[in-house]
């Protein structure tokens, strides 16, 4: 279901990408929707769900079906007192908000009161989101993981449906993208309430701050709030170095990130979706044998499947985003662009998806003040990196040092559970990098070859491209999979059982 949402989210992009480029109205569109994004993955996926999942898990195993019932209908109260008034604050603080987000935008009044426009209309996604969210969590607990893996596909639709049939009737037609994000809040929100109906824990909204149980919530957002604003305060920060580089500079580090943002969706986010309530299980249950067998089958599926795709993302950089984005107002120097920032970024992908796994081996166990201590950490040497790198490489230098910020971030979680004893590798892990290690390099050279030179990309027309890309990929897979068959490597080795 991930997979469904990532494709769409890929059909999104190159649809935008050919109707409206990259320049100074893509610049404000991803500004004012990067605002909002942001904050759902600071304060509905992030640190909500990371104080939110385990209390419920523990609930569910402790304490029976009334108190839990309680426990969501309280949750649910305050969380849509909270949103209202943050999106409230955020409608009428616009203008502050962009200027400190992109002070570059500032010399352009054109462009700044756009992004001021766009922000509002995108605000109230927030709200509808981080619904969404509870919502997500409470399924994903009693592991229902598809409707809320597929909800994100509704966005996606939504931005389709405005791009290409309601831009026309806005004025300008980039407006059609901001109404897009409000329209998929909206509609991810209602997919999931009858999911929630059928498992009896539709919430009765009650306003609940003096309740116990939305006290501990409480308690445990407030350092993850901060762990999780940290490590999202640096793609912030890199907006606002890049909203002084040239115009498209935001524009295509959006579009490397988007393609950075498949396999981390796809393999990241579902990991630790499956994970968080899987471990809450296990601590709850103070089985920590298995607590730390889940840890170990997750690094094992993270770096079996992320680092193929993160050495794909490098040499079929130009294929790539030529083939999804060189169309219509998308340029060759835009596609040399992205793919500058493609290359920085992809140098970080196991990381960012490892760090999917390990955060929630903290999370499970309630503890936030751990991650919050490495993002800080991880903050301040993304943020030197930051400056030694973006005058060489302008927007690329801006992408690697959060790729450089991603793997020091895992680096230290992995640390930091094996010195509280959290987790134990299991044996057989040398061997296991060796094979990976040889499958990745006998893939590398197949996908070099099978891609051939970059400058014909440019050339070919989309179906072209389309076709010959899927060849090569296939080719690459198919070595790949086959050579860590031909190593021993067994699917049902990597089978496991989610909690129920």
């Amino acid at each position: 279901m991930t997979l469904v949402s990532r494709v769409l989210g890929l059909v999104r992009d190159l649809l935008i990408a050919r109707i409206f480029g990259a320049g100074v109205a893509t610049d404000a569109f991803f500004v004012a929707f990067k605002l909002p994004n942001l904050l759902r993955r600071v304060f509905a996926e992030g640190a909500f769900a990371q104080a939110f999942v385990p209390i419920l898990a523990e609930y569910r195993n402790r304490r029976g079906e009334a108190q839990t019932r309680a426990l969501v209908d309280h949750v649910a109260g305050t969380l849509g007192v909270a949103l209202v008034v943050v999106t409230a604050l955020g409608i009428v603080a616009a203008p502050a908000i962009v200027w400190l987000s992109a002070p570059g935008f500032s010399a352009n009044a054109e462009k700044f009161a756009l992004t001021v426009d766009l922000l509002r209309i995108t605000f109230p996604y927030i709200l509808f989101i981080s619904l969404t969210a509870l919502a997500a969590g409470i399924l994903n607990t009693y592991s229902r993981f598809s409707a809320p893996a597929l909800a994100p596909a509704l966005l996606n639709v939504s931005f389709i449906a405005f791009a290409l049939w309601f831009a026309p009737w806005f004025d300008p037609p980039v407006k059609a993208l901001a109404w897009a994000v409000f329209v998929g809040g909206m509609l991810q929100l209602a997919f999931l309430l009858p999911f929630l109906r059928r498992l009896r824990m539709l919430p009765r909204p009650r306003w609940g701050t003096g309740d116990e149980g939305v006290r501990r919530v409480l308690r445990q957002m407030g350092p993850a709030l901060f762990g999780v604003s940290v490590a999202q305060l640096s793609l912030l920060i890199n907006t606002i170095f890049a909203s002084f580089l040239v115009s498209g500079s935001v524009s295509w580090l959006y579009y490397a990130d988007r393609l950075m943002e498949f396999p981390t969706g796809l393999l990241g986010v579902a990991l630790g979706t499956i994970l968080l309530p899987s471990l809450a299980k296990s601590h709850a249950d103070r089985t920590s044998e298995e607590y730390s067998k889940l840890l170990d089958w997750g690094l094992r599926m993270t770096l079996m499947l992320s680092a193929p795709a993160a050495v794909a993302l490098a040499v079929l950089s130009v294929p790539l985003v030529a083939t999804l984005f060189h169309h219509g107002a998308f340029d060759a120097n835009d596609v040399a662009m992205t793919r500058s920032a493609l290359l920085a970024y992809s140098v970080g992908l196991v990381g960012l998806i490892a760090v999917k796994v390990l955060a929630p081996g903290f999370y499970a166990r309630q503890d936030v003040r751990t991650p919050v201590k490495i993002a800080l950490i991880t903050l301040a040497a993304t943020q030197a990196m930051n400056l030694l790198l973006v005058q060489p490489l302008a927007h690329a230098g801006l992408a690697l040092a959060i790729a450089l910020g991603a793997c020091l971030n895992a680096l230290l979680l992995w640390l930091g559970l094996r010195r509280i004893g959290a987790y134990l590798p299991q044996p057989g892990w040398a061997q296991f990098i060796a094979k990976i290690g040889l499958a990745l390099a006998l893939m590398a050279g197949a996908l070099w070859w099978a891609a051939g030179p970059s400058a014909p990309w440019l050339v070919w027309q989309g179906f072209e491209r389309a076709g010959r890309l899927a060849v090569v990929c296939a080719i690459g897979a198919t070595v790949y999979f086959t050579t860590l068959a031909l190593l021993g490597f067994r699917l049902r080795d990597f089978s496991r059982r989610a909690v129920s």
